[in-house]
């Protein structure tokens, strides 16, 4: 999945991150709800921030905006992980259980070891 540019989008409200999005990537908002399934009103009351979609909608809109929904529902610091580890997570899900386990165990040490280090430059 294309990652969106990097702008001021993260903190916005819904319905200002959609209409940003929509407009960086050149989409009208007849194109938008075309793409969507929904009537071009239905897009203007989400960018108005008039009425909230339902999740199937927010699915086709991350979709066809190419980001996830996430993006269109939390603000940065809310939810999901960094971008730089964002398609090595994505690959974690491609792991048999074994190595699921193993990089559950090494990312459970990792974080051990820095919650130490962090308590011991606090004392």
């Amino acid at each position: 999945m294309a990652q969106p540019p990097q702008t001021h989008w993260l903190s916005m409200s819904f319905s200002d991150r959609l209409a940003t999005l929509r407009k960086e990537r050149k989409f009208t908002q007849q194109f938008l709800a075309d793409q969507v399934g929904v009537h071009v009103v239905q897009i203007r009351r989400y960018e108005g921030g008039d009425v909230q979609p339902t999740l199937e909608v927010i699915r086709k809109l991350a979709i066809a905006l190419s980001v996830s929904s996430d993006v269109l529902v939390f603000d940065q610091d809310e939810r999901g992980a960094p971008d730089d580890f964002r398609m090595q997570f994505e690959a974690l899900g491609r792991f048999t259980a074994d190595e699921k386990n193993v990089a559950k165990q090494l990312l459970d040490s990792l974080i051990l070891q820095h919650t130490a280090n962090q308590l011991a430059a606090n004392k």
